[in-house]
């Protein structure tokens, strides 16, 4: 096999992660694999061959596996997540801008998704670079935002009346669980890099504390906008066996819906993290 190699994709976020097998990184591999990660937000693996133990085995060198309270687990892993789409099926999961747990009180720190099986064609994934989009905002909106804490919460995607649940029946559930609100830095410091990034994320912001309604939507609508500029963002063409391990953090994703019709099967683990400052 090839020696290991880092591909940066795009200026913002994301490389590839060529000449390696995930089953098998040396101490050396691992250490250049982990440092990548913390450099380009998120990275992408291609042929990786696991089972459900291995997938396992590769996502706890980085850290304590987080069990996911509202998704559909594999059958005898609970700590994998299944994200699946069927064939007549309209609604996917993850179809539009966000980042895996900013409701938790301690966000999670990355998300390792696997493809099990993928339609011929669609179903890719955009990736958007916060630390990117918070670089070219104006030093005057850094300073606005600097003291600003956001407001996260999962009651209006997975709770008893959010929109997951109720369009998803049988793939999200445990709603009684979607009780809690969590408080974060709009700039949060990157625990690993002291990177500056932007914290705020389309699918489970819901304000600004201590703003009304009104003034955080305002806000919050102009920086949804801003990140999702073109330039910050990477789009993600599956295949069967391909891995996309993301910061959290650091970015934000999509799962674009267009391959109605067609089955889609993805295994996802998630990565405990430290509380943002």
């Amino acid at each position: 096999m090839p020696a290991l190699k880092i591909r940066p994709v795009s200026s913002a976020v994301g490389a590839e992660v060529l000449g390696v097998d995930v089953k098998n990184l040396t101490d050396g591999e691992f250490d250049a694999v982990r440092d990548a990660y913390r450099t380009h937000g998120v990275l992408f693996f291609r042929e990786q061959a696991l089972s459900p133990e291995q997938h396992i085995a590769f996502a706890e060198r980085f850290g304590d596996i987080n069990v996911n309270r509202f998704f559909t687990p594999v059958d005898g892993h609970p700590r994998i997540a299944e994200v699946r789409k069927e064939k007549d099926q309209k609604i996917n999961i993850g179809g539009g801008w966000h980042t895996d747990h900013s409701y938790d009180q301690v966000p999670a720190m990355g998300s390792m998704l696997l493809a099990r099986e993928v339609p011929e064609s669609g179903g890719d994934t955009l990736f958007a670079g916060m630390g990117a989009a918070y670089d070219a905002l104006s030093d005057g909106l850094k300073e606005t935002l600097e003291p600003l804490r956001g407001v996260h919460s999962s009651r209006h995607v997975f709770g008893n009346k959010g929109k997951a649940t109720e369009a998803m029946e049988g793939r999200i559930g445990n709603a009684e669980a979607a009780t809690q609100d969590a408080v974060h830095p709009l700039v949060a410091r990157h625990p690993d890099t002291g990177r500056k990034l932007l914290y705020v994320n389309p699918g489970f912001t819901i304000g600004i504390d201590g703003w009304s309604p009104l003034e955080a939507k305002a806000l919050l609508d102009f920086l949804y906008q801003h990140a999702q500029r073109p330039e910050f963002s990477y789009r993600f063409q599956w295949q069967p066996g391909s891995i996309a391990f993301w910061d959290n953090r650091a970015t934000w994703h999509y799962a674009l819906n267009d391959y109605h019709g067609q089955f889609r099967l993805m295994h996802r683990i998630t990565l405990e993290g430290q509380p943002l400052h």
